[in-house]
């Protein structure tokens, strides 16, 4: 096995990357985490939460008093700030553009965050888990065809989930026993 086979592919270390920032959600009913990259580098981050200053749902243990969760009513509408309009804020409050970046989510962005992502210049959108259907499907088809964003689903392969698990859990910054062999 080469060395490179055991690296992540760029899709893959970003989706990484927006799976860590999921880990700071303050969302009881979907823990969201979105990573914007220009030119290969992050230029921001963000995950899903009540907005800032306002009391974590985690922290309260509930979105409104008697519903465990958002998700959980019909009429209220959620109390968090998604992931990918927490990345683009935090983009714009540096004075970095997002014009001609990609954004790697955790989950499909709403129709609501797919507008924003258009409307700043964003121009591929990569995410792990869908979300639109119906109705929103058509509307989020429309934004492709006139060719406003591209979307893309792409997934961790097991390898590479299993080998940054690895990472996480232990020291990486240790000498260790060579795990792969170049190849001639």
């Amino acid at each position: 096995m080469a060395c490179d086979d055991q690296r992540p592919k760029w899709d893959e270390y970003f989706l990484m990357l927006a799976k860590l920032a999921a880990t700071r959600s303050t969302c009881l009913a979907f823990p969201v985490g979105a990573v914007i990259v220009k030119n290969k580098q992050v230029v921001a981050t963000g995950y899903n939460g009540s907005p800032s200053g306002s009391v974590h749902c985690t922290a309260q243990g509930f979105c409104y008093p008697g519903l465990s969760s958002c998700d959980a009513s019909t009429t209220l509408p959620s109390r968090a700030v998604h992931a990918e309009a927490n990345a683009i804020a935090q983009a714009a409050k540096h004075g970095i553009s997002t014009d001609g970046a990609s954004i790697y989510v955790t989950l499909e962005p709403c129709l609501s965050c797919l507008k924003l992502i258009i409307s700043t210049g964003i121009k591929e959108v990569f995410y792990e888990t869908s979300f639109n259907s119906g109705e929103k499907a058509l509307v989020r088809d429309s934004f492709i065809n006139e060719g406003l964003v591209t979307l893309k689903q792409i997934q961790l392969s097991e390898t590479i989930a299993q080998k940054a698990a690895q990472f996480l859990l232990n020291p990486t910054s240790v000498a260790r026993a060579v795990g792969c062999v170049p190849e001639v």
